[in-house]
């Protein structure tokens, strides 16, 4: 099963990410695909910040694919990727609501939901996710899960404070976390 790793170490909060996922998918303002939250905890003299890039986690047990209607939402079960047929979509933003994540997006433009899917089209002809590459730090990767995980070793974790429980869905998702955000102060809202 493929899925992302976040290595929280690297990353910058630059939004690089952000702005190729737009681009890759032509997204009006208003629309993405991918996200990244600036957090704060502590305080002086021992403030700490750190950065979370997330997207779709391609998860195991979907709450988007469950509550979806019309099957527009579904699991390719060859690779394990979520995916959205636009054709089948009726906008009635279902999965938008079930996601615990907050992925799924309404396109108020096309009437439709649509989300990541980690840029099936790209991956189809070998090419990594195009956030994937434009991250400057390399804070990003994906592929199959136990690859990611023989490539960054042990200590990865699919649970950080302010994130769902990884048990709710079942995350395609490794991150290498930084030591604040393992922080129980961590649970706040993004700054």
């Amino acid at each position: 099963m493929i899925g992302f790793y976040f290595d929280q170490n690297r990353c910058l909060g630059c939004k690089t990410c952000v702005v190729a996922c737009k681009d890759q998918n032509d997204l009006p303002v208003g629309v993405q695909f991918r996200y990244v939250s600036d957090f704060e905890v502590g305080q002086y003299p021992n403030a700490r910040g750190f950065h979370y890039a997330g997207t779709c986690n391609h998860c195991k047990r979907p709450a988007c694919v469950a509550s979806c209607p019309t099957g527009a939402m579904y699991k390719n079960e060859e690779d394990g990727a979520v995916l959205h047929d636009d054709n089948a979509c009726i906008g009635c933003e279902s999965c938008v609501h079930s996601c615990p994540y907050g992925v799924p997006q309404l396109r108020n433009d096309l009437g439709i939901v649509q989300k990541c899917d980690s840029c099936a089209a790209l991956r189809a002809e070998g090419v990594n996710p195009r956030c994937v590459d434009a991250c400057a730090m390399r804070a990003l990767d994906f592929g199959e899960l136990s690859d990611l995980e023989k490539r960054y070793g042990a200590g990865l974790i699919r649970d950080l404070p302010f994130l769902p429980t990884s048990g709710e869905t079942d995350p395609s998702l490794l991150i290498n976390a930084k030591e604040a955000a393992l922080s129980p102060e961590a649970q706040g809202a993004p700054q």
